[in-house]
């Protein structure tokens, strides 16, 4: 039975019509908000609390010079009149000396006006800079002159309050006119003191700026709202040319480059953006160097190995000799390419973070010491010979295991790019800090400067090192260790003098808080 044959569901890509509000409209909305807000917070400021804080301001100016007028009378010596049938003698010098004040500036009655009564509820003397005056009903006529009534019912009224509760607040009216009164007896009880100012219509101010607040409002809010269009096309703009870039990364095209020229986060943005593309590419060329060298280093021992079987078979069945020796070129081409997959697996392992590290406390001294005696025989075998400077004892915190399988990874290395001297040094040197300097060093042909940022890549190898034996993955598996490690590494080289490749056993990892 043949079943129809079902296409793979292809994943959808998010396009930009799906956005509902994108980051312009979102700059539109947020600016548009803030402006509403703004508006609505001073409408209820002038709607509700103008009326309020202006009493306020003018009550605390009328109770300070109210204040000053009463610590004046508490100071005079003699009263400020005596009365007898038919006089009221004032007391000269006590005036003398307010007037003076007044004229001087030291004391500050502009705008207001001064009513001084005694327990008859007469006025004694008042000072009038207020017109008109409720109080006092002053009124200016055409000739220029000032017709005022001291002991006016109002006033008296006022005076009667002043003497009966100690203290006086109020806000009395004549037509159009308001005044603020504050009042207060002498330390003696003997006199009542007023003070009054005009009070502003600020009810009326407030509904005529509550009126004209929604058409300030509405122009204010489309002259932001244009505003806010044209700065978020300015700002989105290094956003929109990073998702273009994306984009055409997603679509394979690893050359793309943001050019966004400003001094602020979108532009340090660009900059990794950039970084990163240039990365993705160099990670891109490596993928396929890797794929390339794989299957070129498969690629051989397979067709090697397939050969010689073929040939065991047809050919040398009978020459024992012949079947002997080309078994042992299958055997090891076999051992070739276990030790390739190995190697691609150890990598894997190490990088992904599936091995992890076991930190145990030991002599780094004494394991390089055990790894250096490992290579007595292939030192003999070949004419070579390995330096071991580790004299001193070297306790670091690391896994014995992986830090064995980096010095037998740079060793190995050191011995594909031997010296014509045949000398290789392995070094353990104490540092400062309690812990230890790793270094091999080799006398061989050196990397050049091109070469050295990328000698620990995967499957990288240098013009020079071009069909030499050996993975390609010792360098890429030592660093994955010690990056696990927190160790800090590196190569230092002069071309025709040799490479120094080293590590410090100290963990720069930052320390969570």
């Amino acid at each position: 039975m043949n079943l129809p044959r079902l296409k793979p569901r292809q994943p959808q890509t998010p396009r930009q019509g799906n956005i509902l509000l994108g980051v312009q409209g979102q700059l539109i909305v947020f600016l548009g908000g803030i402006t509403l807000v703004t508006l609505l917070l001073v409408w209820v400021l002038i709607t509700y609390f103008l009326q309020p804080q202006y009493n306020r301001t003018i009550r605390t100016n009328l109770e300070t010079r109210l204040q000053d007028i009463t610590a004046r009378i508490d100071a005079a010596d003699a009263p400020l009149i005596s009365r007898d049938l038919w006089h009221v003698i004032p007391n000269t010098d006590f005036f003398q000396d307010l007037a003076d004040a007044i004229e001087s500036g030291d004391l500050n009655l502009a705008n207001c006006c001064v009513d001084i009564s005694d327990h008859t509820y007469r006025n004694i003397v008042y000072i009038e800079s207020l017109y008109p005056c409720v109080l006092h009903e002053s009124m200016g006529s055409l000739s220029g002159s000032v017709d005022t009534t001291s002991d006016t019912p109002l006033a008296i009224q006022l005076r009667k309050e002043v003497f009966s509760k100690g203290e006086l607040y109020e806000i009395v009216e004549s037509g159009s006119n308001r005044q603020m009164v504050v009042g207060g007896l002498s330390s003696d009880g003997s006199y009542a003191i007023i003070v009054s100012a005009s009070v502003a219509q600020i009810e009326t101010a407030a509904g005529v700026l509550g009126k004209m607040l929604p058409p300030i409002g509405l122009a204010i809010l489309a002259l932001d709202i244009l505003f806010a269009i044209f700065f978020s096309r300015w700002f989105t703009a290094p956003v929109r040319k990073l998702s273009e870039g994306a984009r055409e990364m997603a679509d394979g095209n690893y050359d793309v480059h943001v050019d966004v020229r400003r001094r602020d986060e979108l532009g340090l943005l660009a900059l990794e953006f950039n970084r990163m593309a240039s990365e993705v590419k160099r990670s891109a060329q490596l993928e396929r160097d890797i794929l390339a060298n794989v299957s070129h280093d498969l690629r051989t021992p397979l067709t090697l190995i397939k050969g010689y079987a073929e040939t065991v078979r047809d050919i040398t069945g009978n020459n024992a000799d012949q079947r002997t020796e080309q078994c042992n070129i299958i055997v090891d081409e076999t051992d070739r390419l276990s030790g390739l997959v190995n190697s691609v697996m150890e990598l894997s392992k190490v990088s992904s973070g599936a091995e992890k590290p076991n930190l145990v406390t030991f002599d780094m001294s004494q394991l390089c010491f055990e790894v250096a005696g490992r290579y007595d025989a292939v030192c003999d075998q070949n004419g070579w010979t390995l330096q071991l400077e580790a004299d001193h004892e070297c306790i670091v915190q690391a896994d014995p295991g992986m830090m064995e399988r980096v010095l037998h990874n740079l060793l190995g290395n050191a011995t594909h790019h031997m010296g014509p001297d045949g000398v290789f040094i392995l070094r353990c040197i104490p540092t400062a800090d309690g812990t230890c300097r790793v270094e091999v060093q080799d006398h061989g042909p050196g990397i050049l400067p091109e070469d050295l940022p990328h000698v620990f890549d995967r499957y990288y190898r240098s013009r020079k090192d071009q069909g030499k034996v050996g993975s390609g993955l010792g360098l890429s598996i030592t660093k994955a260790i010690l990056q696990q490690h927190g160790f800090s590494f590196g190569v230092s080289s002069t071309p025709g003098h040799g490479a120094t490749f080293w590590f410090e056993m100290r963990d720069t990892r930052p320390t969570a808080s």
